[in-house]
């Protein structure tokens, strides 16, 4: 069988094996490609990188959808940034209490191709009535759109090609712009161990941005080098100090059935390995 080698990193990477090829291909936007591999279930990539796994999607899943949902606590409004394999939204469509999702996509061709080839990711969502899809970029949206959300979800790629302005300043600025009073900003943002430049831009960024910002994280075995970092912005501190015992109630009101999400996690996340820190306060050493 053939091998499926990653080229994100320079002298360092993974290597699946293909024991199916089901999708490989160019859209208008990048190069795709989706395979079975015996341990990891369905596998796409994009240029060269694994986005995701059905084996360990849900980790990543569950922390940039229900952290920030049940930190804020009264979401009914939620924008998401790159529906792609429509695994976001599947679990923000699981919160009975939010009324509307809007999810803006860049590359069309991405959705449906997930949709056919990997259908567990989305599980029916993107078909929910709350759900509506814009065929845009990112950026150009939240620059123009006069609508509010209580939370908003970034789920891009890494930032190179088109996913790259959805970490600009520009970007984090006019997310700012659309949340509500209270409101959330949650981002993907890679594994600082091996992209520590992109944590300190991000720090440096979200600093200049949000009265309330940092990061969470969680390890995700698709994406290599340890754990994966989130990025946090709020207009205010309330999400963010939400005690346990309040999101432990929350968790339970919910009904939710997670498989790495729970409470305690949610909490343990913001807590920081030193060299995250090390890497957020080169952030202020910029100028």
């Amino acid at each position: 069988m053939a091998d499926y080698l990653e080229t994100l990193y320079p002298g360092y990477g993974q290597r699946l094996q293909i024991d199916e090829l089901l999708y490989e291909g160019h859209t208008d936007q990048q190069h795709l490609v989706i395979f079975r591999n015996a341990l990891l279930g369905r596998v796409m990539a994009l240029d060269g990188v694994v986005q995701t796994t059905e084996a360990d999607e849900f980790i990543y899943h569950e922390m940039l959808a229900h952290v920030p949902i049940l930190a804020h606590g009264a979401v009914r409004k939620v924008l998401v940034i790159g529906v792609g394999d429509g695994g976001i939204v599947r679990e923000i469509v699981r919160h009975a209490g939010i009324a509307e999702i809007v999810a803006v996509e860049i590359d069309a061709s991405v959705i449906e191709l997930c949709r056919t080839h990997l259908p567990l990711h989305s599980a029916g969502a993107l078909d929910d009535p709350r759900v509506r899809l814009v065929i845009a970029d990112g950026l150009d949206f939240v620059a123009t759109t006069d609508e509010r959300f209580d939370v908003i979800i970034s789920d891009s790629t890494d930032p190179i090609g088109p996913a790259a302005s959805l970490f600009s300043r520009e970007f984090y600025r006019n997310c700012q712009r659309c949340l509500n009073a209270d409101g959330v900003l949650a981002t993907q943002n890679g594994v600082p161990f091996l992209q520590s430049a992109e944590l300190t831009d991000t720090a440096q960024r979200l600093a200049g941005t949000f009265t309330d910002w940092g990061f969470f994280h969680a390890a995700v075995p698709t994406y290599i080098g340890g754990s994966m970092s989130f990025g946090w912005g709020s207009n205010s501190g309330k999400a963010r100090a939400t005690e346990l015992a309040v999101v432990r109630e929350r968790f339970a009101q919910s009904g939710l059935r997670t498989r790495y999400y729970n409470a305690e996690i949610h909490q343990a996340a913001f807590a920081l390995p030193q060299y995250f820190l090390e890497l957020i306060g080169a952030a202020h050493k910029v100028p």
